[in-house]
């Protein structure tokens, strides 16, 4: 299991989650990314940084609500596939 960043991140980036990983698996690139991404290979499943997150984005894999399925997924893909990440995000919630 890991760890997931889901829409409530969305054009909001604390960051105050990135700041308290100690494997430093939370990942954007400025100016191109309007959330961030945990990377499921690097994440411990330490939890540290759901209780950080301001606005409640971070969830256990397996407690991710039904609303925000395609998170796991977009996740995972933002590390291999990042153009068709953003495009997907910019869909469920444009700017």
């Amino acid at each position: 299991m890991t760890y997931v960043i889901t829409s409530p991140c969305i054009d909001v980036q604390d960051q105050a989650c990135v700041e308290v990983c100690p494997v430093d698996c939370i990942h954007f690139d400025e100016g191109e990314d309007r959330m961030l991404y945990i990377n499921p290979d690097e994440c411990i499943d330490c939890g540290a940084c759901e209780p950080a997150c301001p606005v409640s984005a971070i969830f256990a894999e397996d407690d991710v609500p039904a609303e925000e399925a395609k998170f796991p997924e977009l996740n995972v893909r933002w590390y291999t596939d990042k153009a068709s990440v953003r495009e997907e995000v910019n869909a469920l919630k444009p700017a």
